[in-house]
């Protein structure tokens, strides 16, 4: 019996796909890679993953595990051989249980992060992470990469909020580690090898994850800057004023936040000469009686006074600051009308980073004049999303595209000069597979292929992804 045939027999002929059915699974959402599969399935529950992994194994098929598909780095798409399995946890998305006592909230993989922000706020709780694609990623593919978002300075990323994990090892056993502790230290950090491996050592089913008490008072404003200087210490100002309090520190640079307003069709936003950057500040408050609003108005008119800022405007209401976040999260779909433009996902000292931008901005510019930079991302916690398109209609994108290699050596190679990392928050994927051997030391390669060769023994679990064996 042939692998597809053994899995039309475990999960019946409507949970398994191939063919023209299957291309929406097999291109990636900004239409860089695409891939061949055997066929895509659809488990609904732990034990079915389990038995598809040890149909695998017997067949010699490997598994590319895929959420919602929003991956920046390929991470989610088989290779173009065709010898490979497609396991979408779409129907992997029921809600366990929530306890408000121990503030913990237990998820399957293949929930939407909407879904659970909205069921979490149905119980007076909050789950700190916030992504432009919240709509369509899932907890398993956040989880999965180690995701950030715009919580991060204050929360930290999705590992921070892990408890515990249901993991399918690569051995098809089941890892049942859904633990509601906040302090275990009885030995190695197993959901910590799992989480950003990017289903390279096992796939992640389910999640126990730590809920948060919403806030009275959500504070929300644009911040008009005219250099990165400026932003950086606002940020310092704004620590020493709001302390924990201050939730959101998010930087957009002039032409960024010009293609979100135009892409929007926002017409009350004006950015004027003056204006380089514009910051998206958010405070969160628990005592009702202080008014995070006078104080942060407080704060920007101080601001003014010292010359680091140009201008504000804070939020009078949620639909203000509902218009404030459409700016922010606008941005990578108003790229996209640009074209295919060459992404890095970058983190660095913030105080290194008004040097990185000078220097990597005229590097770029002397070796390809006709280029555009959009530049944006978490200020608060040093990670950048650099951005760079061609800004002629004459050159084609092909020819653009084929100066990806020289471009990625220019930043990475800044990057690592300025003691950053080159993989933030969206993963390395097969998109940085390569990459990330340049700047990683031999000792981490190799640490890095023992934990893989341990844990995934048939190198049946995503291979080609994070990293490589050859």
């Amino acid at each position: 019996m042939s692998i597809f045939k053994s899995l039309v027999t475990l999960l019946g002929n409507n949970r398994v796909i191939k063919g023209q059915d299957a291309n929406l699974f097999l291109i990636d959402w900004r239409k860089r890679f695409f891939g061949n599969t055997i066929a895509v399935v659809f488990p609904k529950s732990t034990i079915e993953i389990s038995e598809i992994v040890k149909l695998c194994i017997h067949y010699k098929i490997s598994i590319v595990p895929q959420g919602g598909n929003t991956s920046l780095c390929g991470g989610s798409i088989p290779d173009s051989y065709g010898q490979s399995i497609v396991i979408s946890t779409k129907f992997l998305n029921n809600i366990r249980n929530i306890n408000l006592q121990d503030d913990v909230l237990i998820v399957e993989a293949g929930c939407i992060l909407k879904n659970i922000q909205d069921y979490a706020n149905k119980h007076n709780r909050f789950l700190p992470i916030s992504l432009a694609s919240e709509g369509t990623c899932t907890i398993g593919g956040n989880l999965s990469t180690n995701a950030g978002g715009t919580q991060v300075f204050r929360y930290g990323n999705v590992r921070e909020l892990a408890l515990g994990l249901e993991v399918v090892t690569a051995e098809g056993l089941i890892l049942n580690n859904l633990k509601s502790l906040r302090k275990d230290n009885s030995g190695y950090s197993l959901k910590d090898l799992y989480i950003g491996s990017e289903g390279t050592l096992g796939i992640i089913t389910a999640a126990s994850l730590k809920l948060y008490h919403k806030p009275l008072i959500i504070c929300t404003g644009l911040v008009y800057v005219n250099s990165i200087e400026d932003a950086i210490n606002l940020l310092s100002y704004s620590k020493s004023k709001f302390g924990s309090n201050l939730i959101t520190f998010e930087i957009m640079s002039k032409y960024s936040i010009e293609l979100s307003i135009n892409f929007i069709n926002e017409k009350n936003i004006i950015i004027n000469d003056q204006i380089n950057w514009v910051i998206l500040i958010e405070i969160h408050n628990y005592e009702e009686k202080v008014s995070t609003l006078n104080l942060l108005e407080k704060v920007l008119i101080l601001g003014l006074e010292k010359n680091i800022i140009i201008d504000a405007i804070v939020a009078k209401n949620s639909e203000q600051q509902s218009l404030f976040w459409k700016i922010r999260e606008s941005i990578p779909l108003a790229e996209a009308k640009l074209g295919k433009g060459i992404k890095h996902d970058i983190s660095l000292p913030i105080s290194s980073i008004s040097e990185f931008l000078k220097f990597t901005n005229q590097q770029l510019i002397s070796f390809f004049k006709d280029i555009n930079f959009v530049i944006f991302g978490h200020l608060g916690d040093g990670n950048l999303h650099y951005n760079i398109f061609r800004s002629q209609n004459d050159i084609s994108e092909d020819f653009f595209l084929s100066l990806q290699s020289e471009i990625y050596n220019i930043v990475h190679n800044n990057v690592y000069k300025f003691n950053g990392s080159i993989c933030a928050e969206h993963g390395v994927g097969q998109l940085k597979v390569d990459e990330i051997s340049k700047y990683k030391s031999f000792l981490e390669i190799e640490l890095m292929k023992k934990i893989k060769i341990a844990l995934d023994p048939h190198n049946i679990m995503n291979p080609g992804k994070v990293i490589s064996l050859n």
